[in-house]
């Protein structure tokens, strides 16, 4: 039976030029209602993770959440989910840096967001500083990476960061790092106090 990794696939399939009839014919038979636009994999596992903290199964609701793979394509994901495709809710989560990609795209596509939610660095900033660099260093060693952690503070190009900037840098060091810390770190958090605005209000909005 397909499920919402099916849909995924065949959206992110389509949108690298494939067919979309795949993509249609899920939607329908998944009854896909929003879809959530992130940047990336570990925004995904966040999401994910706050889902399954707050007994909610975005899938069973008709939630895609959905990685892109980095904001410059958001343009062809609204205009293939929006209005002139299948006709989605669309919100999303994105950097501040990347906000200007996101407005411009969903305006060409005529889809104007359910909500777009956006986190003054990234999300893994958001994380660390709504748990505090004490907290995310005990997270860290408890997850055995204490030592590469430590190393990673020797190096020079470190010195003159600060101790959430430095965090927020370790966690992209190693591939699969960031996925990994950001099903963690949303983990840990208090819910619902703790959780980072941005990503509190994305959940709000679902």
């Amino acid at each position: 039976m397909a499920d919402m990794g099916a849909f995924r696939d065949a959206v992110t399939a389509w949108a690298a030029g494939g067919p979309g009839g795949p993509a249609r014919e899920l939607a329908t038979s998944l009854s896909v209602r929003t879809a959530v636009l992130l940047e990336g994999p570990s925004d995904s596992a966040a999401v994910d993770a706050l889902a399954a903290r707050r007994g909610r199964d975005l899938a069973a609701e008709g939630i895609c959440v959905l990685p892109m793979g980095g904001a410059m394509s958001v343009g062809r994901f609204a205009s293939l989910l929006g209005p002139s495709g299948l006709d989605l809710r669309l919100t999303g989560l994105c950097d501040e840096r990347e906000q200007g990609f996101y407005v411009r795209a969903l305006d060409r596509a005529e889809a104007a967001p359910g909500g777009l939610f956006v986190c003054a660095a990234d999300l893994e900033d958001e994380l660390i500083r709504a748990l505090g660099v004490a907290r995310v260093t005990e997270l860290v060693e408890a997850e055995g990476d204490l030592r590469p952690l430590q190393t990673f503070l020797r190096q020079p190009a470190q010195q003159d960061r600060t101790a959430q900037q430095q965090l927020r840098r370790f966690f992209g060091t190693k591939k699969g790092r960031k996925i990994h810390y950001g099903r963690v770190l949303v983990e840990a958090l208090d819910d619902p106090a703790g959780v980072p605005a941005p990503l509190a209000g994305l959940f709000a909005a679902l």
